[in-house]
């Protein structure tokens, strides 16, 4: 499942192309995906300006002339293709492994000046929803979501105030996006690492008894947002290696410090200790019970 760094390097990649541009075609190669496509939905796009294309959380979102947003979700597989000028881009290729076969082509879009955007979805969990751009706030989708990550609201203090007597440990907190928004698996453990952070600790331990902040939830903030910053700049990560729209191999995934690490040494200089796995709310965790408290 892509997380913020691989959402975010899409948007990046589709941005330039798209913004500004007026669809032109819409085709719409089935009835769903996740769930079922809104009504007339090739009929509301066609004509459109896509005014601005931007990221909340996971969600990517086409603001449309007319007045609403186009909300994508890339679900588990689901990869945006840019055909221009004779040339295909795929940005944010994370999943490269399994494949771009044109039988999961399920939405063509082909804007002004001719480029076209192709979203392949073989699992299809993905999907695509409309929206008045007023109303989008208080959607269920959005309504509920916590800060962004990389916006000026996250704080160790808001940190401290979400975690006041909060007995859940640090790794569930953290993966709340009701708390911090996008956040998910790989980049909370690698951001408890930096941080020097047990996922198992309760997240009460960001807060002393007066609710401040406490020295840890100082750490944290930084390690979280150093870890997708990087994690970015490196076009995201992936389990298995790929390559990406411009023939470069690599990503994120070749600089985790724990994720997927168990029982490897700890890359901490003097540390040594053996990285662990543990579950939580049925998602894996990794860490370094020496350095990490």
């Amino acid at each position: 499942m892509p997380e913020l760094p691989e959402v975010e390097t899409v948007r990046r990649g589709l941005e330039p192309v798209v913004a500004g541009r007026r669809i032109a075609a819409a085709e719409i190669r089935r009835p769903d995906l996740r769930f079922p496509f809104p009504e007339r939905f090739a009929e509301r796009l066609v004509g459109q300006r896509i005014v601005g294309l931007e990221r909340r959380a996971k969600y990517l979102i086409a603001a449309l002339s007319g007045g609403e947003d186009l909300v994508m979700h890339l679900g588990m597989t689901g990869r945006f293709t840019i055909l221009e000028k004779g040339r295909a881009d795929t940005p944010g290729d994370y999943a490269n492994s399994v494949g771009a076969d044109p039988v999961h082509d399920h939405v063509m879009l082909t804007l002004s000046g001719g480029a076209r955007i192709v979203y392949n979805d073989p699992r299809r969990f993905g999907f695509m929803v409309m929206m008045p751009h007023a109303e989008r706030s208080a959607h269920p989708l959005f309504r509920g979501l916590g800060v962004e990550p990389l916006g000026p609201e996250l704080t160790a203090d808001y940190l401290a105030a979400r975690a006041r007597g909060k007995k859940a440990n640090l790794k569930s907190f953290l993966m709340d996006q009701r708390v911090v928004a996008g956040l998910g698996n790989i980049y909370v453990a690698e951001a408890l690492f930096r941080a020097g952070l047990s996922p198992n600790r309760a997240a009460r331990a960001l807060a002393d008894r007066r609710g401040e902040a406490t020295e840890r939830a100082r750490k944290l903030v930084p390690a979280i947002q150093g870890v997708l910053e990087q994690a970015i700049a490196a076009r995201g990560s992936t389990l298995r290696d790929y390559r990406d729209a411009s023939g470069a191999s690599g990503g994120f995934q070749n600089s985790f410090a724990v994720y997927d690490r168990a029982g490897e040494t700890c890359r901490r200089a003097g540390c040594g200790g053996e990285i662990r796995r543990v579950v939580h709310a049925g998602r894996a965790s990794f860490y370094c019970p020496r350095c990490q408290r």
